[in-house]
């Protein structure tokens, strides 16, 4: 049956019959008949046609899915996923060792000031690690795999925050007095929510975008931009600023926007404004808790993870 037949009434001309007195040709005809046939949707036809005139249902157009990115390590291994992965967390624990080493450098060298060097590894580490997710597999095996990385940098802190590994470089970039013990705190808290977001969350749900971002660009921030400006202090915590506090909410928030702008161009997850507002309502709630006494008490580390997973999950 001609395409125009399903869509016209039975006894009404359709275009294609009047287009022969024009003087078209027939491979023109059918042509233009049926651009004029695609141009038709259910709004162009008047309500005072019967809907039982029309021979056949006018169904909705179905959009095709988006197609997903394959990572570069599984183009060069389709055959082998597993070995794709492999690849992957080679790649991505080198670029993870490399900002180690180049941290430990500066804090030996003494090229920025110890608080702003251990500073530097807390912003950069979570950051460009969430970077590599795309080089791995979707689904459980890519996440574990890719939580291998902070999941031994636990055991790394594990071993020195106990003194049964030395290593006086990395002692010096990760805490505030040259304190080994001081590695079971703040770093270890940091491994393990980290690694909590790439097994739980990994990089097709927005907690996991919202929890690293706040806690490596947000309360990195905080206290870079807290020291530097911050003489105005907060009534209920004078260990805090009104800049700090700013600064990490506004720096958790445009962070979140930027991963969720790059993940979405390899379709892990879709860019809409309530994921943006959702962001919005996180940042905030996580600067609130880390300007409370009870982040000073236990740990920033710990209490912005914990705020970004419950906050997030209640919701994305």
């Amino acid at each position: 049956m001609h395409p125009c037949r399903a869509l016209y009434p039975a006894r009404l001309p359709t275009p294609c019959s009047l287009l022969p007195q024009f003087g078209h040709s027939p491979p023109l005809t059918y042509f233009t008949s049926t651009l004029l046939c695609l141009r038709l949707t259910p709004a162009s036809i008047p309500d005072s046609l019967p809907a039982a005139t029309l021979r056949y249902p006018i169904t909705d157009l179905r959009v095709p899915r988006r197609r997903r990115v394959t990572s570069a390590p599984a183009a060069m291994l389709p055959e082998n996923a597993v070995a794709a992965d492999i690849c992957a967390t080679a790649i991505s624990g080198g670029v993870a060792t490399f900002f180690l080493l180049l941290w430990e450098q500066t804090a030996k060298r003494g090229v920025f000031d110890q608080k702003l060097n251990r500073k530097l590894v807390h912003i950069s580490i979570g950051l460009v690690f969430m970077l590599c997710w795309p080089l791995f597999s979707s689904g459980y095996q890519g996440a574990l795999l890719a939580s291998l990385i902070p999941g031994l940098n636990i055991i790394r802190m594990l071993l020195l925050g106990l003194g049964i590994m030395k290593d006086e470089a990395t002692v010096k970039s990760m805490s505030r007095y040259n304190d080994y013990r001081e590695l079971l705190k703040g770093p270890l808290y940091y491994a393990t929510a980290i690694t909590w977001a790439c097994v739980v969350y990994y990089r097709t749900s927005p907690v996991a975008i919202a929890l690293i971002c706040n806690l490596c660009a947000g309360d990195g921030l905080a206290d870079v931009v807290g020291r530097r400006f911050g003489t105005q202090k907060i009534p209920y915590n004078r260990n805090k600023s009104i800049a700090g506090s700013v600064a990490m909410a506004s720096a958790g928030f445009l962070s979140s926007i930027g991963y969720m702008y790059y993940f979405s161009k390899f379709g892990f997850v879709d860019k809409s404004w309530d994921m943006v507002l959702g962001f919005l309502v996180v940042s905030l709630a996580s600067a609130l808790v880390e300007s409370l006494p009870i982040s000073t008490e236990l740990d920033d580390n710990l209490t912005v993870p914990l705020t970004s997973i419950l906050v997030g999950s209640f919701i994305f």
